[in-house]
Order: C-alpha cells, then sequence, then structure tokens
C-alpha cells in the first residue's frame, strides 16, 4: 500500500507542475487547498557549499555549489507549489558566513549560521543537497545520510530506497548515518544530506546538469518527505 501511495503522491506532483504552468499562482492556491495532510512543517532546503567554498569540482570543471543550488532551487519551487513551508539557507551564489577574516573562519561562520536557521525554524526538517566525488570515474549514483535525531534514519532509508528504484536501478548503495560533519550533528529535527550522484562520473555528472533529471530527482525528494511527514 506504501508504495502505491508513493506512485500516486508522484502523479499529483507530476500534475501540479503542470498546473502551474498552464494556470500561474491560481493553480499553486488550488492545490494546496486540497491536498490530503496538513503542512505544519517546514522543509529548510540546504544547498551545500556557496561563495567561496564552491566545494567539489566536477570532470567538467564546474563547481559543487553550482548544482546544489539548481537542484535546491527546484526542489524548494516544487514543495512551495505542493503547499509547504519552505526556508532555502542561501538562494544565490553565495557563503552565508557573519564573520571571519580568512577562508577558514568564514567557513566555520557559515556552517554556524546553517545550524542557526535550522535550528530557530519551527517544526523544522532539513534536507541537505550535496554532490559527490571520487578519484575514480567508475563511481556513481545518489546515496542519502542521516542525522542522530528522530525520524532521520526512517527518512533517510526512505529516501535511499526510492532513489536506487526511480533513477538507480541497479544500484547498491545504502543510507548510512552521518559523522563528522558539523551541520549535521548540531541540528535539532529531523534531517538527511543527499549526495545527489558523483560529479566525477561524466555520464552522472551530464545528467545532473540536465533539466529534466533535476526534476525527476526532486520530484522523488518531495513524494518521500510528504509521505514521511503524513506517516508522522
Amino acid at each position: 500500500m506504501k508504495r502505491w501511495n508513493y506512485y500516486l503522491f508522484c502523479v499529483m506532483t507530476m500534475s501540479a507542475m503542470l498546473m502551474c504552468a498552464y494556470w500561474g499562482s491560481r493553480a499553486v492556491t488550488v492545490i494546496s487547498e486540497t491536498l490530503p495532510f496538513e503542512r505544519v512543517h517546514c522543509v529548510v532546503i540546504d544547498p551545500g557549499h556557496g561563495g567561496e567554498d564552491g566545494g567539489a569540482s566536477s570532470c567538467t570543471g564546474r563547481m559543487e555549489s553550482e548544482y546544489n543550488l539548481a537542484i535546491s532551487r527546484r526542489l524548494d519551487d516544487l514543495l512551495h507549489l505542493l503547499g509547504y513551508q519552505t526556508r532555502m539557507t542561501r538562494k544565490s551564489d553565495v557563503s552565508i558566513y557573519t564573520t571571519g577574516d580568512t577562508i577558514a573562519r568564514k567557513k566555520i561562520s557559515d556552517l554556524k549560521e546553517r545550524v542557526r536557521i535550522v535550528n530557530e525554524t519551527s517544526n523544522a526538517l532539513l534536507v541537505s543537497i550535496h554532490q559527490n566525488q571520487f578519484s575514480d570515474s567508475r563511481y556513481s549514483g545518489a546515496q542519502v545520510f542521516y542525522a542522530n535525531t528522530p525520524g532521520s534514519q526512517e527518512l533517510g532509508r526512505q529516501l535511499q530506497t526510492q532513489l536506487v528504484s526511480a533513477l538507480n536501478p541497479g544500484s547498491n548503495r545504502k543510507s548510512k548515518p552521518i559523522s563528522g560533519v558539523y551541520l549535521m550533528e548540531n541540528i535539532n529535527c529531523t534531517g538527511v544530506l543527499i549526495e545527489c550522484g558523483f560529479l566525477s562520473n561524466p555520464r552522472e555528472e551530464a545528467r545532473l546538469r540536465d533539466s529534466d533529471y533535476q526534476k525527476r530527482l526532486c520530484c522523488v525528494i518531495a513524494a518521500v518527505i510528504s509521505q514521511h511527514i503524513s506517516n508522522t
């Protein structure tokens, strides 16, 4: 039954996107008023890195922060369309530090600011968007890491299952608890970090740049988030 609910939501999601394209803001209102769940949660979307901190470099020379922001914007639009409250830690290619006179100190300030944004948001659920990179270009596939907070492991496992099923069939990647990541170790809500794919793999990097693939990726993430929230 849960699997059918997931596919039903995917259909609703795609229908919502088409309605928005044709009828604009009125479609957003109609959809948000008729969806069968209370939208009390605020999904905090964290596009990893930004500004001076570009993150990993892709096989085509693009910086990770560019991919993270593009995917996060699409996810933000989709969740907002579906009636959810959302909040992004950054909306442009910037670092959000408030203090610091060196790159290292700015990075520390940036991470603390992201934690502050998450922890001051009522009924928050964090989704941090990142990309993977490795010296061996053969590796590919999305992988989800989850925080040590209530609900995070369940959400992480649900996301991993659906990402493999919908986008990475045949992948043997598993969701894992995260360690050594300041943001994920200091939040007080359900939270996951999604490594959407490997920028070092030419085929996967091309997909991660593709707008249609980004939309499919965000549909999967939004569907799982909605199912998770409706079950809690």
